[in-house]
């Protein structure tokens, strides 16, 4: 059984300043204990608000890095590019943001360069944040062909190329995500989303546990960490 608590905010601005102390504080213990801090964050939606909020702290920043949970793969120019996104926010400040999508037609190739571009990282994060989508998706984990690869691949590999079934009407290209062995291995997790939609889909995941038909259901049920849930009202 999963321990989870949740801490429910009024709107945007109060989640974004609680979850951004959480980060913070994550972030600022890696550095004291390690000299440095591995942190895998979604770079959409609610997360980015956060993230701006994260990024007023005083840290050296130098010490910092910063993957996508998932990208798609486009352009870094793309409106679609999670890393692009995060890069606006973090390079300022000196952290490095390293992307793990490209503009790649081979889906499958692109998850093995992300891969092999996430051996060189002191594993495992400090910390990884998943999100929630409308189907229960997270990361760049997504029902469709590639889902079992994902979830029960082999435990060293971090991130494989996925082609959801059906694509999102909002994001219809391939994806390059973390696996569920490289999520569930980080010292530290949180969750965070918006809306009564994806609350009661996450709810509902939650009580499935490794039942679950949803991505974030079946990468939770293999967490062993506690996990703090952020939401607020869309």
């Amino acid at each position: 059984m999963i321990e989870a608590e949740w801490w429910d905010a009024e709107d945007s601005a109060e989640l974004a300043a609680s979850a951004a102390g959480d980060i913070q504080f994550i972030i600022e213990s890696a550095i004291d204990a390690r000299g440095q801090a591995l942190i895998a964050v979604p770079g959409t939606g609610i997360a980015l608000t956060v993230l701006k909020e994260v990024a007023k702290a005083k840290f050296d920043w130098k010490r910092v890095t910063i993957v996508p949970t998932g990208d798609c793969l486009v352009a870094v120019d793309s409106p679609l590019s999670a890393a692009a996104a995060l890069a606006r926010i973090f390079l300022p400040k000196g952290a490095r943001v390293l992307p793990i999508g490209s503009d790649n037609a081979d889906y499958k190739a692109a998850g093995r360069a992300a891969d092999a571009r996430l051996e060189d990282l002191q594993w495992p994060p400090d910390l990884v944040w998943l999100d929630v989508g409308a189907n229960g998706e997270t990361a760049g984990i997504f029902r469709g062909p590639d889902l079992d690869e994902a979830l029960n691949g082999p435990k060293s590999r971090r991130a494989i190329g996925v082609m959801p079934d059906p694509l999102p009407k909002d994001a219809p290209v391939a994806r390059v995500t973390l696996t569920r062995a490289a999520i569930t291995s980080a010292r530290t997790l949180i969750v965070a989303l918006e809306g009564d939609d994806a609350k009661a889909v996450l709810e509902k995941a939650l009580e499935d546990g490794p039942l679950s038909d949803t991505p974030v259901g079946r990468v939770l049920a293999e967490v062993t960490v506690p996990v703090d849930i952020h939401w607020c009202p869309a």
